[in-house]
């Protein structure tokens, strides 16, 4: 399973609407002087009894509802309504009421407002700020929609007039949608409807949209590339302007919600792959969001970039991935939480699980750091080990390339059993090549960085371990230093496997044509940096040491298989920066050690057969 990564509608106060049984309905909200009552849609011969412990039924009455008498506060008595919820000790507190007209019940009032005998139930309970919504997304377990029913029970505080649960059965998305608790939309029947291993869920309190059926999501849409499930939580301030625009293009909107302008969205975005579809939409919202995305295939989480709104992540004992808006929710379905959903972050679930960059654990991170759960140390100290176990050699010393090729020469001198030595000093006040935008160093970056230490070197067969390779040209220099300064031998190992491709997700490396082992074999390689030996490390070798963890990790770079298609990206060309000393892959590597040796350049032709991620 992959995962990949204005406070809006807070009710101001003031006005407090009391909801009454439907014989009598009328809002109620408090003012500082005077009492009265209209009620325009009741017959001119019904006019509302003084405010009393039984309001159940208008009391008749020979005038018009065109004059309405007025109340004297000091005749009002204190309201106590029969209604079916917690006592309403707030309405104690005002001086005098105005009572105004409500339309009489119909679909567009929410349900949750009503018991089963159709009286309401619902009321404002001060002047707090009510809550917006809550979302579930779970992904990989065979009860997600149960799970998903669960969930929103714990986020019910957060929404009461519908809810809704989206699922995934045979890539085709099902939906049950209704108004009401979530105990009232849903019961045994309608989950046994709802098989799947992947679904979201809402829960709805309106803050953009009146509340009725239609409005109530999760929302379905159909596009040529499949349908798209989405729940929010949240509020769009730029809605009204994105919905103009929409609108005179062209787009049909089918409810008064602010969520199906990011489904309109993602339908006009030119992008192709649907995550890019996703950021292209959310990068023209303003406002709170955090939503939950459904594919045939696909669970996506998003947070807008001020962190409005909460999103969490969890995971099951059964390795499956759940979002909600709250803790409480994974607390009820017993998923151990792990982080916030960060703020701007879009995170993708999938069948190929997380997908968590490689390069650093091989070459960004300090070695004193905890990187995805892992010591980075103890990685680049297993890296050298298994170089040392799969492609040995006799040597009299091994040196590291400074800094990040350090623990990995530790790990290879450990278990080849020789000694360890600082062949090159490095100048730390020259910035990292790979990184550095300019060229104007190119030529000469190698001798400012690294010198070579000739008590260490002259007349040695030198082990030197690298992090990487990927134009070559960085290696090429460093194996000239070391021969010049009187090494014997220089025998190149390389603590990851070659580069063959470019990365789309934040390193900056060179397009895939300059990157040396997606032009040249590893004998190839060898003869073009002088070095006496060259091995890789092997890809299988590399899953094997990261055991269970594996598949969580990105190999991009290594086999151009892509976890998410990088689309129309421009790629960095020779001169936009200086070469760094990473290279890259081949076209084909095989399960085992990929070795070339300066007795096998008959071989270098050769097409190594296996498998590559």
């Amino acid at each position: 399973m992959r995962i990949f990564v204005c406070e809006p509608a807070i009710s101001p106060k003031g006005p407090k609407t009391l909801f009454l049984p439907p014989l009598s309905l009328y809002a109620c909200t408090y003012s500082t002087h005077t009492f009265s009552a209209t009620l325009p849609w009741l017959p001119p011969t019904t006019k509302p009894s003084p405010l009393s412990s039984s309001l159940s039924k208008p009391t008749p009455l020979p005038l018009t509802h065109k004059n309405p008498p007025s109340f004297s506060p000091k005749t009002l008595p204190k309201p106590s309504f029969p209604l079916k919820t917690s006592s309403l000790s707030h309405t104690h507190k005002a001086s005098s009421f105005t009572l105004r007209s409500k339309n009489p019940i119909s679909e567009f009032f929410p349900a949750n407002k009503q018991n089963p005998d159709g009286d309401f139930i619902d009321y404002d309970d001060d002047d707090k700020p009510r809550e917006e919504c809550g979302v579930v997304g779970i992904y990989g377990d065979p009860e997600a929609s149960r799970l998903c029913y669960l969930a929103l029970h714990a986020l019910q505080h957060r929404g009461q007039e519908g809810a809704g649960i989206v699922c995934v059965q045979d890539d085709v998305l099902q939906s049950i949608t209704g108004v009401g608790l979530v105990s009232e939309v849903f019961n045994q029947t309608k989950l046994d409807q709802l098989p799947g291993d992947l679904a979201i869920g809402h829960v709805r309190y309106s803050t953009a949209g009146a509340s009725m059926l239609k409005n109530v999501q999760p929302f379905v849409a159909g596009y040529r590339f499949g349908s798209v499930g989405v729940a929010h939580n949240g509020n769009l301030v730029n809605y009204r302007a994105l919905r103009a625009k929409l609108e005179d293009t062209g787009s049909i909107f089918n409810t008064s919600s602010d969520t199906e302008v990011v489904l309109h969205l993602i339908a006009i975005s030119k992008h192709r792959p649907f995550l890019l579809r996703i950021v292209d939409a959310c990068e023209q919202l303003e406002g709170a969001y955090s939503m939950v995305f459904v594919t045939k295939d696909k669970l996506v989480a998003v947070r807008d970039p001020h962190g409005f709104r909460p999103l969490v992540m969890g995971r099951r004992s059964n390795g499956s991935v759940v979002f909600a808006s709250e803790t409480c929710a994974l607390d009820l379905i017993e998923a151990t939480y792990e982080r916030e959903v960060f703020p701007g972050e879009v995170v993708v679930v999938d069948k190929e699980g997380p997908k968590q960059c490689i390069f650093e654990h091989i070459y960004f991170a300090l070695p004193n750091s905890v990187v995805f759960g892992r010591s980075v140390y103890e990685s680049r100290r297993a890296f050298g080990e298994i170089l040392a176990t799969e492609a040995p050699v006799d040597c009299d010393v091994v040196i590291a390339v400074p800094d990040s090729g350090v623990v990995a020469a530790l790990g290879y001198a450990a278990k080849a059993g020789v000694a360890f030595q600082q062949g090159l000093i490095r100048s730390h006040y020259v910035g990292r090549t790979f990184i550095e935008p300019s060229q104007k160093i190119r030529d000469f970056g190698v001798k400012l960085k690294l010198s070579p230490v000739r008590a260490v070197l002259e007349g040695k067969r030198v082990v030197v371990v690298d992090d990487s390779i990927v134009r070559g040209t960085t290696s090429s220099k460093i194996v000239r230093l070391l021969k010049e300064a009187g090494a014997k031998e220089v025998h190149m190992r390389i603590a990851s496997p070659p580069i063959i491709a470019s990365c789309y997700y934040g390193v900056d490396t060179p397009s895939s044509e300059e990157l040396i082992s997606n032009r040249m074999s590893v004998e190839e390689i060898r003869e073009f940096i002088g070095s006496d030996s060259l091995a890789f490390l092997p890809i299988a070798k590399l899953e094997k040491m990261l055991d269970n963890q594996s598949p969580n990790f990105c190999y991009a770079c290594f086999s151009g298989k892509y976890p998410v298609e990088p689309g129309e990206v421009k790629v960095k060309k020779v001169g936009d920066f200086v070469d760094d000393g990473l290279t890259g892959s081949f076209e084909s590597i095989g399960g085992g050690w990929v070795q070339a040796n300066q007795t096998q350049k008959e071989e270098k032709d050769k097409e190594f057969e296996g498998s590559v991620l």
